[in-house]
């Protein structure tokens, strides 16, 4: 049985081959018959088939229209053409236009199932090659770097700029605000997104290991080199190498990279002589300020310069404040799912610990935050007592705080509850304006089903209209007030 059950539409006007073909197909897939194009054309609409064998001859109409339509279908099916001797000619046209091949009557069905069975192989390369594509999108898209500060929008907007060219990025900021992410965003919006994105972790290895990594070596280059290696440098021609902590490589590899990244795109293993050429787009991370480094000599002002064509700051997590909710609806989405839970809210009290606490470790932090919320969470709410230590402990000391201003001022203590409607209507518009409205795609990336995403348009749109009936009620009732 295949790990995918594939759907077959046969369509030919004698009703013993059609049964039969039925009879040898029906163990491996899951077949539908028809007679003419209308009812393939039926059976089209309503199914989604990956394979159409068809007759050339059906009674008066032609085989060749309904191959026409169904390639012009939004995901066709594979088309193969079944005909006689004398209208090869024919079939072989039936190629030019889309169709994958052709059997000749009568019929071998030895060689009709092995035509299938390969045709249907590629169509699963393809189904499997879009779902890791897909994956890769979800994870790395700029859709999913959530936010809605004007401080992450002008780093997202600096990413889709300069995503199209072929120029080196440099990505600043603190450790934990996304800059991997911002990286691989870069990589899949460039043309060169169907290529590899190679990264290397530059404060991991040591000088000597780093050099080697990079550019690779020749065997016996040094003890422990058994034999030759690939760099990364080589891994990734003709796609993206993204150098994180690249603050951290040491003088003598700077000068090398340098070379590399220069007009020359030029470097030599370790150990070796030969010179190796590489088409790379290079993207840099550090969580330290380069030019600090470049006046204290610590780092190459040339290789500053080189690398530092397009700069991208990703602001720290205590400047963008107004994105927390919208983070911790998407985190707890993520880890209810993962740990196979309920979706749960945050008390008020909680959400005020998260908008309080400074996230020294930024969005990865309050990641994590959360999924020790989740995980420790017995109730249908996360509460305080569930979130970390040090979110609890600056929440103490912000309660308070808060406490001793307000009684120095005579002012009565409010809380502030979150808001997780307007929150989760922040998600939705987000997820609908990032598939440009389509709502099934939407619905994906949040991770709920189409028909709860269209319940939940329903009730925001009948929210909005009920809003706008009141706004107009008071604004006709201030008119008559103003009139008397």
């Amino acid at each position: 049985m295949n790990p995918i059950q594939f759907t077959i539409l046969i369509v030919d006007g004698e009703k013993h081959t059609r049964d039969g073909l039925r009879r040898l197909l029906d163990n491996e897939y899951d077949v539908y018959v028809a007679a003419d194009i209308t009812g393939a054309m039926n059976v089209l609409d309503r199914e989604q088939i990956d394979l159409l064998l068809t007759d050339l001859r059906l009674g008066s109409e032609d085989g060749m229209k309904l191959i026409d339509r169904a390639l012009k279908m939004p995901r066709p099916p594979i088309c193969i053409m079944m005909t006689a001797y004398g209208s090869v000619d024919v079939a072989v046209e039936a190629m030019k236009r889309g169709a994958y091949d052709f059997v000749t009557k009568p019929l071998n069905l030895d060689k009709v199932e092995l035509l299938i069975a390969r045709a249907l192989q590629s169509r699963r390369l393809e189904q499997e090659n879009r779902a890791l594509r897909q994956q890769v999108d979800e994870r790395y898209g700029v859709e999913n770097i959530w936010g809605d500060s004007a401080a992450l929008h002008e780093a997202l907007d600096t990413i889709r700029q300069v995503a199209p060219s072929s120029a080196n990025v440099l990505i600043e900021g603190e450790s934990g605000t996304g800059k991997e992410l911002a990286a691989h965003a870069i990589h899949n919006l460039s043309r060169r997104n169907k290529t590899k994105f190679v990264t290397v972790h530059c404060a991991a290895l040591s000088p000597q290991l780093l050099e080697s990594e990079l550019f690779g070596h020749e065997k016996g280059a040094f003890t422990g080199a058994h034999e030759r290696r690939i760099g990364r440098f080589e891994q990734a021609n003709g796609g993206t190498i993204f150098l994180d902590e690249v603050a951290e490589i040491d003088p003598n590899t700077q000068v090398k990279l340098l070379r590399v990244i220069s007009e020359e795109r030029a470097f030599e293993r370790v150990g070796g002589n030969q010179t190796l050429r590489a088409d790379v787009r290079l993207i840099a991370a550090t969580n330290k300020h380069l030019e600090t480094l470049v006046r204290e000599g610590k780092f190459r002002d040339d290789l500053f310069f080189r690398l530092n064509v397009v700069r991208i700051t990703m602001p720290p997590l205590r400047d963008r404040k107004e994105d927390i909710p919208l983070l911790v609806r998407g985190f707890l989405r993520h880890f209810c799912k993962e740990n196979d839970k309920p979706l749960v809210d945050l008390t008020s009290d909680a959400m005020d610990a998260l908008l309080s606490y400074n996230w020294p470790g930024n969005v990865r932090e309050l990641r994590t935050a959360i999924e020790h919320g989740v995980v420790m969470a017995t109730g249908p709410k996360i509460t305080l007592r569930d979130l970390p230590m040090a979110v609890r402990q600056a929440a103490g000391t912000a309660a308070h705080r808060a406490i001793s201003d307000a009684n120095a001022f005579g002012v009565e203590e409010k809380s502030s509850p979150l808001d997780l409607h307007e929150t989760e209507k922040k998600l939705i518009m987000q997820a609908l304006g990032a598939t440009n409205g389509n709502v099934t795609a939407a619905a994906k990336k949040l991770g709920i089903s189409r028909r709860t995403l269209h319940r939940k348009i329903n009730e925001m749109n009948a929210a909005k209209t009920a809003a706008e009936a009141t706004h107009a009620g008071s604004g006709n009732q201030r008119t008559s007030s103003d009139s008397t």
